[in-house]
């Protein structure tokens, strides 16, 4: 299967909400339309399903350390869709609780331009 490259338009903003042990528990339209799947199939799931092989488990690992730690992480991301496509994305994490004060996590992403893609790229090199 030929993976190809799905360019976010600027217009589009990702958002999902995950539980304390990264468990999908709120996808937006964006997100089910770039990632290609229902919002049913997200919803209960690891958010890690959608992680590239790419990218390299020292990213997250930063992202996960950042938030639980109460502080917000930005950096650059590589996903892949459910037809194995894949897509970059801007991505902002941070801390919040629900309405029964649980920890959760927000994440909202957009299109990178391509010079923190290609940044990216190269620093992502240097950690595999």
């Amino acid at each position: 299967m030929k993976t190809k490259e799905i360019i976010l338009d600027k217009n589009t903003m990702i958002v999902s909400e995950t539980d304390a042990k990264g468990i999908i528990v709120y996808a937006n339209s964006d997100f089910c339309t770039i990632a290609g799947y229902e919002k049913e199939e997200l919803i209960g799931q690891p958010h890690n399903m959608v992680r590239h092989d790419d990218m390299p488990k020292a990213a997250f690992e930063d992202l996960w350390n950042t938030v639980s730690s109460g502080k917000i992480w930005n950096g650059i991301v590589k996903n892949k869709t459910k037809d194995g496509s894949y897509y970059w994305v801007n991505a902002t994490a941070y801390p919040s609780t629900d309405i029964n004060g649980d920890r959760r996590f927000i994440s909202v992403r957009v299109k990178p331009t391509i010079d923190e893609i290609n940044n990216a790229q190269a620093l992502y090199k240097q950690w595999v």
